[in-house]
């Protein structure tokens, strides 16, 4: 990025150091991104091979959502259940339109709960990708006159940091002391660490373990030279696009978009069906109960390198249309081509025999189970 370039973009806490460290900068949903530092093979291989990587999310957003009804204005607007999420906890959910399709799909963070004027209110932490965030803003801010929920966009007033790897736990313990507590699955720890508060979650954005780390922005860069400093190596957006396709994680608007019915788009553990009535639930539960939906995403993996893109059609070997490639890579752990892909019910079974139409050629593929990379 050079000096002429428009600043209208949001830039991240640790933007500086990234140009810095000679970080390849694009845009990306509004944001400045680090594409790539050095070598994105490098970077992949600090993830997969080395164990321990550092990746900027500061772009994704971040909501606090508080208030005695909290709870109950959430649980009808989520597709999964809010009344079982404890303190110092997360879930995954979808915000569904009445249609039941995609509008963002979200990590529910529940903090400490807070007293307020009826008494201790619940206080969660909504977590969304940098593409949905002002979709999630629109959906919840319009009940915050109808009752006792208060909604605020902390996306530029805090860092995200993820470190993914073997070696994740090692450099945690490093930087915050050891004995240390580490949170369990879908759980996270609040720390106090040089006078800053750092939400520490256990999340994988790689398939292999990591961690989330959320401060305030003026404390995300002593965080992230912590954890660079206890061998964590940077990750750019190039390297972490092939680390979350092997993974099988799609991505909303590259694999997922607003067209999507939420039974579609393989966010399954997102979905409570005992929870009761939420928007779009009636669409959602009739999908599931009629035994499949018309489409999903899937895996397409190749049996060599190709050049095939996002977008391309998918057909059977007899020639019919079947589906659309969503995301594509060449995976360094498997030495070939993959791809995400939106598939026809009726071709989802693993070791289905695909064609994917790239240029004037057709090339052959395989329809498998997610992941790709089975760690």
């Amino acid at each position: 990025m050079n000096a002429t370039e428009p600043s209208t973009l949001l830039e991240s806490p640790l933007h500086a150091w990234h140009l810095t460290h000679d970080a390849t900068m694009a845009p990306r949903d509004e944001w400045w991104v680090p594409t790539h530092y050095d070598n994105a093979a490098k970077e992949y291989d600090a993830v997969r091979t080395h164990g321990a990587g550092l990746i900027d999310l500061s772009s994704r957003g971040r909501i606090r959502v508080s208030g005695s009804e909290a709870i109950q204005f959430l649980n009808g607007l989520i597709t999964n259940d809010m009344k079982t999420l404890k303190e110092l906890c997360w879930m995954p959910a979808v915000f569904p339109n009445v249609q039941g399709r995609l509008i963002a799909s979200v990590r529910v963070v529940r903090i400490a709960d807070e007293e307020g004027k009826k008494g201790a209110s619940p206080v969660f932490l909504l977590d969304t990708e940098a593409a949905t965030r002002n979709r999630v803003l629109r959906t919840i801010e319009r009940f915050t006159l109808a009752g006792d929920f208060h909604v605020t966009d902390l996306t530029t007033a805090t860092g995200q940091i993820s470190i993914q790897g073997a070696k994740a736990v090692d450099a945690l313990k490093q930087v915050f002391g050891s004995p240390w507590e580490e949170p369990g699955n879908e759980e996270l720890r609040i720390l106090n660490w040089n006078d800053a508060e750092v939400i520490v979650a256990r999340a994988t954005h790689t398939g292999e373990d990591g961690f989330d780390l959320i401060t305030d922005a003026a404390h995300a860069l002593s965080v992230w030279e912590a954890l660079a400093g206890a061998g964590a190596a940077p990750i750019g957006f190039d390297a972490w696009e092939v680390l979350r396709i092997e993974a099988g994680i799609s991505r909303y608007g590259a694999d997922l978009d607003e067209t999507l019915v939420v039974s579609e788009t393989n966010l399954d553990d997102s979905v409570s069906f005992t929870k009761g009535c939420y928007v779009g639930q009636e669409i959602i539960a009739r999908i599931k109960y009629r035994g499949h939906v018309a489409k999903k995403i899937a895996g397409i993996i190749f049996a060599e390198v190709n050049n095939a893109q996002a977008g391309a059609e998918v057909k059977s070997v007899d020639d019919r249309e079947i589906g659309r490639l969503t995301s594509v890579a060449f995976s360094p752990k498997l030495e070939r081509t993959i791809a995400l892909a939106l598939i026809k019910y009726q071709h989802l079974a693993a070791g289905t025999k695909v064609k994917v139409v790239v240029g004037d050629n057709l090339i052959d593929g395989e329809v498998t189970d997610l992941p790709f990379v089975k760690l």
